[in-house]
This record gives C-alpha cells, sequence and structure tokens, in this order.
C-alpha cells in the first residue's frame, strides 16, 4: 500500500478511537456524549499534528538518544552510510542511545529527515557483517517510509494507553461517586483501548518487519549477516531488556526489547524470530547465496 495512504488509514483509525473513547467519557462525566466526542475528536487532531511532525524528536527524546558526528562515531557513520547508498536514499542523522541493551530503530517523517539510532549495546556485540545487515534492515524501513507509519502509531499508542490509565484512576479515587454503569464503561475503555492500539501497531509492524528484512537483506547481498544479527539480538534482549521507554513504542525497534509476559509476546508487534530466520534462508536460496547462522536458530 502507498505510504500516504497507510498514513492517512491510521490517522483515520486513530481519530475514530479517539472519538469513540470521548463519546464513552463524555456520558459518564459530562452527561452529554456528542460533546465528548468532539472534545476527544479535536484532542485527536492535536495528536495527529504533534505525532506527525515531532514523533521523531518525542522517541529520540524518550531513549536519551543523541545525534553523533562521524568524528564520534566513525564506525557507525561508515556502516550506515554504505547501508544508505544500496538502498539508494540519502545519509540520514545517526544518533545513539545509551544503554547496553543492542537494539536499533529509525525514525522520521520522510527519508530526507530521517535519523538511524544504535544502542551502545549493538555497537559492542554485532560485528561490521552483521550490523550492516542490522542498518540495511533499518534503511528498508526509511525507503519505505514506514517510519513515519511507526512512529505516529507509536506515539498515538502510547497516549491513548495513557488517558485510559487516567480515566481508570479519575472514576477510582474522583470525588464523584461511580454507578455500575460507570464501571462498566471504566472496564470496556482499560481493555479495549490499549488493545486497539496495540492491534493497529501489529497489523503495520509484522508485515513491515518481514518486508525490510527482505528488502535490506537483498541490498546487502547476504541474508545469513541479518540472520545472524537477527538471533543474537533476539537472545541478548531476552536476557536484558530496556530498562527506559514505553513499550508502545516497541515497533520501532528492530527486535522486542521489552521484558513481557506469555500474553505480551501472543500480541507482539515483531514477528517471530524462526519466521524471520526461515524467510531470509528461502531469500538466500532464491539468490544463490549460502546461508549459515552462526549464531544458531533462536529455540
Amino acid at each position: 500500500m502507498n505510504p500516504t495512504l497507510r498514513t492517512i488509514g491510521l490517522m483515520t483509525l486513530l481519530f475514530g478511537l479517539f472519538a469513540g473513547i470521548g463519546w464513552l467519557l463524555g456520558g459518564v462525566f459530562l452527561g452529554d456524549w456528542v460533546l465528548g466526542s468532539l472534545l476527544f475528536l479535536l484532542l485527536a487532531g492535536v495528536m495527529n499534528f504533534i505525532a506527525y511532525f515531532f514523533a521523531h524528536k518525542i522517541v529520540l527524546w524518550s531513549y536519551r538518544a543523541r545525534i553523533v558526528t562521524e568524528a564520534e562515531e566513525p564506525r557507525l557513520h561508515q556502516i550506515v552510510r554504505r547501508a544508505a547508498q544500496l538502498l539508494g536514499i540519502p545519509m540520514p542523522k545517526v544518533a545513539v542511545v545509551p544503554t547496553k541493551t543492542p537494539n536499533a530503530f529509525a525514525t522520521g517523517r520522510n527519508p530526507n529527515n530521517a535519523v538511524v539510532a544504535a544502542t551502545e549495546g549493538i555497537l559492542e556485540l554485532l560485528n561490521d557483517r552483521e550490523l550492516t545487515g542490522v542498518m540495511a534492515h533499518e534503511m528498508a524501513h526509511v525507503k519505505d517510509r514506514d517510519i513515519l507509519v511507526m512512529s505516529v502509531a507509536a506515539t498515538v499508542a502510547g497516549a491513548i494507553a495513557f488517558m485510559a490509565r487516567i480515566f481508570w484512576f479519575h472514576l477510582l479515587f474522583g470525588r464523584r461517586r461511580a454507578s455500575a454503569g460507570d464501571l462498566v464503561i471504566a472496564v470496556v475503555v482499560m481493555i479495549t483501548a490499549p488493545l486497539a492500539a496495540l492491534l493497529i501497531q501489529l497489523a503495520i509492524s509484522r508485515s513491515r518487519e518481514y518486508k525490510a528484512d527482505l528488502v535490506g537483506a537483498r541490498s546487502l547481498g547476504a541474508p545469513d549477516a541479518l540472520a545472524d544479527a537477527l538471533v543474537k539480538l533476539e537472545r541478548a534482549n531476552r536476557r536484558r531488556p530496556i530498562e527506559r521507554g514505553n513499550p508502545a513504542s516497541s515497533s520501532l525497534f528492530i527486535v522486542n526489547p521489552f521484558r513481557g509476559s506469555s500474553f505480551f509476546r501472543l500480541f507482539s508487534t515483531h514477528p517471530p524470530m524462526e519466521e524471520r530466520v526461515r524467510r531470509l534462508q528461502k531469500l538466500a536460496e532464491e539468490m544463490g547465496r549460502p546461508f549459515t547462522v552462526r549464531a544458531g536458530v533462536p529455540a
């Protein structure tokens, strides 16, 4: 689907979510369903505006990512430049995230103002071959303009989950005595709003991750380089999940950096690692390239 249409569709869906939440909350707190819907539609408009123009800055700020020069990080700049050239896109800005959890993500509105970020941990864990595979994956996201859709989804999904929690706390500890109907609405909002936002991310992210894997690996000409990196990153993030940030932004990363329960993994925005490796192996066979995953396939 055209990236512009995907962005419009996502924002329309988010408008609908906000309007639905406003309709429920307006009836509970204002006694006016229509007014509640209008207020939340206005809020949705403001949120979408902020997400469109500032989502990448919000994401970088939330992870304390720092833009670095080539003099500061020559190896990373060289690898990102090579990946950008392979994908035929402009050289993005480069940032480093101060955490030992190995991971990477890309963000921004379009290829001309993209930022690719790598954690300190990934720079230590991966060799040049594997790191180039990761950056080729991120450049594939940039080229296909996934970065805007995923940044907007992450920002607004986090906002929806936050609003649902605020509503719940207000209902429990506010001065107004809650009726049985209010509690039913509270449970519905508490469960469905964050879940709906998560499902939007899941629908966007899983298919885009598969495509970015294949496009990046094909451009590099070495599917096993990316496969090795993915397996290493999956294992390392399970052992040492990231401690800072909002799980709503997990779809931005190349592998899920947050610790989660079995239920959370069921709704993970990332596809199963075994399937990602299997598809990369199939690509290698189609390209007539050798495929040896030195890190081994995760259980």
